[in-house]
This record gives structure tokens, sequence and C-alpha cells, in this order.
């Protein structure tokens, strides 16, 4: 995604919420928007902003990657290890639910992305049955990669 897209749908989004438009939140969301398809940890984050920027604290990394995960244009993933990881979320992109789901790696800790999104149908069931209208879900399978399968032969 272009650097200036970004900017404006963060300014877009950002007021459409009352909030200010910060260096600090156009920067987080930036380095996310630049590594893509990554899932990076706050301090990943925080390293890159910090190499243009060595007076943003890692404090504000953490805060503004809360405020945007609350309002839906960060998306976060809990690993096992106790590790949050971060991505642009899917509100961001203008999707209503999650697009992709994630394949985790047991013994390297890779994170796949899987990109097709199978439980619409189960949603559709699970509404007819209870009521209940799903909003989004998140979904993630553990095992091992194949690099790690072809390690072990």
């Amino acid at each position: 995604m272009k650097q200036k897209k970004v900017e404006g749908l963060l300014r877009e989004k950002l007021k459409d919420r009352g909030l200010k438009v910060t260096q600090q939140r156009l920067l987080v969301l930036s380095v996310l928007a630049q590594n893509s398809g990554s899932h990076m940890a706050a301090e990943e984050v925080y390293g890159q902003i910090q190499k243009g920027y060595p007076e943003i604290g890692l404090a504000t990394v953490y805060r503004t990657l809360q405020l945007l995960q609350e309002m839906q244009l960060v998306d976060s993933i809990y690993l096992d290890d106790g590790c949050v990881r971060y991505e642009m979320g899917h509100l961001f992109e203008g999707e209503m639910k999650h697009s992709h789901h994630h394949l985790i790696c047991r013994k390297c800790g890779k994170i796949i992305q899987f990109e097709d999104d199978l439980l619409e149908e189960l949603e559709v069931h699970i509404e007819k049955a209870t009521g209940f209208h799903v909003l989004d879900h998140e979904l993630k399978f553990y095992g091992e990669c194949k690099d790690c399968m072809g390690q072990g032969r």
C-alpha cells in the first residue's frame, strides 16, 4: 500500500473517531503497512521507527498500537510464547471480517497466512441455530511447516 494512501486512510479513520492525527500514529501504521504480511512485535515496530525518529519511545509505540487495535486499524495475534504480534487491520483494508487465518509452526515459530475463509457456512449455521450473529472470528492452527517437516526426514 502506498505511503500517501496509508496516511490518508489513517487520517480519515482518526477523524471519524474524533482523534487527533499525530506523527506517532502515522509512523506506527506506516511501518505495519510497509511490512504487510509480517506479524511484528511492538519492539520490531519500535526498532524501525527509532532509526528515523529516535525521540519516539517504546511506551509511545505500545500505546499507539493499543489505540489502533481498539480502532480495528491494527489486528493482533497472541502466540503461546506470550508474544503479541501486530499486522494491518482487516477493517483498515475495508473488509468486515478477517480474510485470513494463521498457521503457526510449533518447531520454528513461523507464522503463515492462510487466505481461504471457510467458516462463513458455519457462521450462518450458528446464527440459524442460536440467533447469535457472528461479527468476526480469529482462527489459529498449530502444527509443523513444510520446512520443519522436511528437516525431520
